[in-house]
């Protein structure tokens, strides 16, 4: 997971990487609800430029950024040809049988806008922490533990899982299994899920066991040494306002 964010990000040394990851997260989030918000779309199209804009303070890469966004732009083409064309409302052209609408069009194109820039700021922002620091940056927020352990613990373990799909797999084809479209083949992914499911348990209790050995309590020791700095409620400041400016227009035009 740390290879991903070094790989994400070529810049360790921006303003905005600096900040708080506690600022991060609520930027993010406050950014999210604000622009699902707005409705008009030279708001949105100013939402997207401020997103990507962020995208490339934080520097993010352009390649990669694309590639991780390929397949919800997929999804954002699916939405532009089948919503002109099921929306009713002023025809904008016609082809054959079916009539495609301003409405549907300006709908589809509104929800491109918004999901885009939603996804760039969340992968600024978001995506560019380390899985543990937003961990802990999520504890300091006050979310409940039980979703933070979890969360915290899938990230260390989702890893060695994998591992053990490999084993098995290797296992199978160590056996000459080739996987066909027949019963069979049906048959040995089943009995392979199960087996991981059963691993997976038996080393969760394995966890467990060595964590009470160790004292666990319940609960995380947080050792991140970040701390809020007056950079942080800048930012957040400026967050606000910009946001509360895009609000404010779209509420009087």
């Amino acid at each position: 997971m740390s290879s991903l964010n070094l790989q994400l990000c070529n810049s360790s040394q921006s303003w905005l990487t600096q900040r708080d990851s506690r600022t991060r997260v609520i930027t993010a989030v406050l950014f999210s609800i604000a622009v699902v918000s707005l409705a008009r779309l030279p708001l949105l199209t100013v939402a997207l430029a401020i997103a990507a804009s962020t995208a490339m303070a934080v520097g993010l890469r352009p390649l990669i950024l694309l590639k991780r966004m390929a397949a919800m732009e997929t999804f954002m083409l699916v939405v532009l040809v089948l919503l002109p064309f099921t929306t009713p409302g002023t025809t904008l052209f016609e082809l054959g049988a079916l009539s495609a609408s301003q409405e549907g069009l300006t709908l589809a194109v509104t929800i491109i806008l918004k999901a885009n820039s939603v996804v760039l700021m969340l992968l600024a922002l978001v995506g560019t922490l380390e899985p543990v620091v937003l961990g802990h940056a999520l504890a300091r927020m006050r979310i409940p533990t039980k979703l933070v352990h979890l969360f915290l613990l899938t990230v260390r373990y989702i890893s060695v899982l994998h591992g053990e799909y490999q084993s098995l797999r290797r296992a199978m084809q160590a056996r000459a299994f080739s996987p066909r479209s027949n019963f069979h083949t049906w048959r040995s992914f089943g009995n392979l899920l199960g087996m991981l499911l059963v691993r997976s348990l038996e080393r969760s209790q394995r966890v467990m066991a060595a964590m009470k050995c160790r004292g666990f309590d319940g609960r995380f020791h947080l050792l991140s040494e970040q701390h809020w700095q007056w950079r942080d409620s800048l930012l957040l400041v400026f967050a606000l306002a910009a946001l509360g400016a895009l609000l404010t227009l779209d509420f009087l035009l």
